[in-house]
């Protein structure tokens, strides 16, 4: 049997330097982006944790900061039964260091990644687009990435040919309020809002 999520959490904090978090019946380890190859080689090979299987790489934007990006690593341990989530900041310049030398499934998650918001990954030598048009402008689940993107892909009956134009955009970009809509705004509703009958 293996250790319940405390006892792990408190296990890996004793050798790795990581914040820990529990939530949802989740463990989560915060840790620094020059740190992240350590702590995953440790995570994979120690005979208490065993996280043997990446199952994703992903990322998350939050504008608003000076590290922007998370880069989020899923691991699971087939053998103790258990997850684990590992977390990463980073910014649009600085790469995080590559995975892809410690799990093969790495090197598409970080492709994936730097495609869909431009993280850099030093040491992945193949960030090519893998989800997007190799002409493909900019990064589209950053939160400022425009709604209809910067162009248009159509079939042109004259010139028998599919053919890019570029997009009139009537709104620039986004505009977020960074408010869970299950916390509740913190502004008060216009009386016509509020009517539900």
């Amino acid at each position: 049997m293996g250790k319940t999520l405390p006892e792990l959490a408190d296990y890996i904090k004793q050798s790795q330097k990581v914040v820990t978090e529990i939530a949802h019946n989740e463990l989560m380890l915060l840790a620094e982006a020059a740190d992240v190859v350590k702590l995953l080689v440790f995570l994979r090979d120690d005979q208490e944790c065993q996280f043997t299987e990446l199952m994703d790489i992903c990322g998350a934007d939050y504008p608003e900061r000076a590290k922007r990006f998370d880069v989020v690593y899923n691991l699971l341990s087939i053998k103790l039964n258990q997850r684990v989530r590992v977390k990463v900041q980073a910014d649009a310049e600085t790469p995080v260091p590559s995975v892809s030398g410690l799990f093969h499934s790495a090197g598409w998650f970080e492709r994936e990644t730097w495609d869909m918001y431009g993280v850099l990954f030093a040491g992945n030598n193949d960030l090519r687009r893998i989800i997007t048009d190799y002409g493909f402008d900019g990064h589209p689940l950053r939160k400022d990435f425009p709604l209809t993107g910067y162009v248009e892909l159509r079939y042109d009956e004259e010139q028998k040919k599919v053919v890019y134009s570029p997009v009139k955009l009537t709104q620039a970009y986004r505009t977020f309020d960074f408010l869970s809509p299950w916390e509740g705004a913190k502004y008060a509703l216009p009386e016509t809002a509020k009517k539900t009958g």
